[in-house]
């Protein structure tokens, strides 16, 4: 079946990596797919940079940068209201295989009842390592993983298998499920939103897949890092904020009752172990940042539409 698939690529202010994304998908073999590229409110010029480049993909431009969720929510009404069969939500620093969209679209093609599934993801850097290898969430503990981060390939990551959840560098997701779903809560901005995407879309009753026939490169890191080392480090302190703060959001909503005292616990230990380490680095904004994600993760909470 040639279903049709709509690739949702966000850029803000990354001409480079995106330019080598779009070229990436340019060579895609599945023969019915379009890349909609939505720009975040870039203010490098980046946006007429690929706009003249790529003048085949459909062009959206946000008025002001609604972080990852935001701009992919631009991207998934437009799929939505133009009658995609799915749509991919992709990072635009990634490359991809040329079957990798074929091999993905062919297993939703094949099994209805799936509602989203997601490719096996390499570093860019070393082809031999993982980025991901499927994701879980252990609820025991309020924590979600991924298996096989920095490892090199292996048989047991080779394997078709259902996932707690699917990460939202590569998320194909049927419109169908989307539309009684719902899209990203705007209010994650960034972090954590893949998660609660796909909580929503599994009590719905509709399994997650991770297909490792399908396969794409990742750079990782690129929008919260630094080149340059800093006394706080790479990682933006505003990084932590949103990760610390959306996961808080996302153990409020999901945990069980009977999980909450091993839960309660642990990330008690956890949360004082990194503030801890921040006060001992001199890392001062990001201990500020941590501190305020605390209080906002426990104060706040998700809203949806």
């Amino acid at each position: 079946m040639n279903s049709s698939v709509a690739i949702i690529v966000l850029n803000w202010n990354s001409f480079e990596v995106t330019n080598d994304c779009l070229h990436s998908l340019a060579g895609l073999t599945h023969p019915s797919y379009k890349v909609i590229l939505v720009d975040n409110a870039s203010a490098d010029g980046s946006a007429d940079q690929l706009a003249a480049a790529h003048p085949q993909v459909v062009f959206l431009r946000s008025s002001a940068n609604l972080g990852f969720t935001g701009g992919n929510n631009i991207g998934l009404r437009y799929a939505l209201q133009n009658g995609f069969t799915y749509s991919l939500i992709l990072n635009n620093d990634t490359l991809a295989e040329p079957d990798f969209l074929a091999k993905l679209t062919a297993y939703m093609d094949a099994h209805r009842e799936a509602g989203a599934v997601q490719p096996r993801i390499f570093y860019q850097h070393n082809r031999q390592l993982l980025w991901n290898g499927g994701s879980y969430y252990n609820r025991f503990l309020g924590w979600s993983y991924t298996l096989g981060e920095a490892k090199h390939t292996h048989p047991k990551y080779a394997i078709r298998k259902e996932v707690d959840w699917i990460t939202g560098c590569a998320f194909l997701v049927r419109n169908s499920v989307l539309q009684q779903s719902g899209l990203f809560a705007d209010k994650f901005f960034l972090y954590n939103e893949d998660v609660d995407l796909s909580f929503r879309i599994r009590k719905l009753g509709y399994p997650l897949v991770y297909e490792p026939d399908a396969v794409i490169y990742h750079i990782a890191g690129m929008s919260t890092k630094s080149k340059t080392k800093s006394k706080e480090g790479y990682v933006h302190p505003l990084a932590h904020y949103y990760n610390q703060r959306n996961r808080l959001w996302i153990i409020k909503q999901y945990t069980p009752w009977y999980c909450v005292p091993s839960v309660a616990l642990f990330n008690f230990g956890y949360l004082v172990m990194v503030l801890g380490y921040f006060t001992m680095r001199g890392r001062f904004q990001k201990l500020k940042a941590m501190t305020r994600a605390i209080k906002d993760g426990i104060f706040d909470s998700i809203q949806y539409p």
